[in-house]
């Protein structure tokens, strides 16, 4: 019998502040959106596809947030050249990428943002198989 895709293990950044999860995203929900992400995916390079293309599906681009207290417009999601899921962020004429991981969540969140809150509880229990 074929064995199952392996679940690569992920630990969250060192200096990524934690986040509440909204209330109406359950533990087992969280999981199921990870599973229906990752089905698929073989490696970490896979996964980080996988994810990516999950927010390039549901995540409703641009809107606005606060990094470090300044507004910003998140423009688009990315993946760096480490596989590392990214969002492109503009103030004026200026642009910075960031991990995902350390987005500050905007009020109100836009549609599509329970897949970053899944994203984060699949990264937090990444030890698991």
């Amino acid at each position: 019998m074929a064995a199952g895709p392996r679940r690569v293990k992920h630990k969250a950044k060192s200096g990524a502040s934690p986040r509440a999860r909204p209330r109406n995203l359950s533990k087992a929900r969280l999981e199921a959106m990870a599973e229906e992400a990752t089905v698929d995916a073989h490696d970490e390079s896979e996964q980080a596809t996988a994810w990516f293309t999950m927010f390039e599906e549901h995540l409703d681009l641009p809107f606005d947030t606060k990094v470090l207290g300044v507004a910003v417009t998140v423009e688009k999601v990315d993946l760096s050249d480490h596989d590392d899921v990214i969002v492109v962020c503009r103030r004026g004429k200026e642009r910075q990428s960031l991990p995902i991981l350390d987005l500050p969540v905007p009020s109100p969140p836009p549609s599509g943002w329970e897949w970053i809150e899944a994203y984060r509880h699949w990264r937090e229990d990444g030890d698991r198989t």
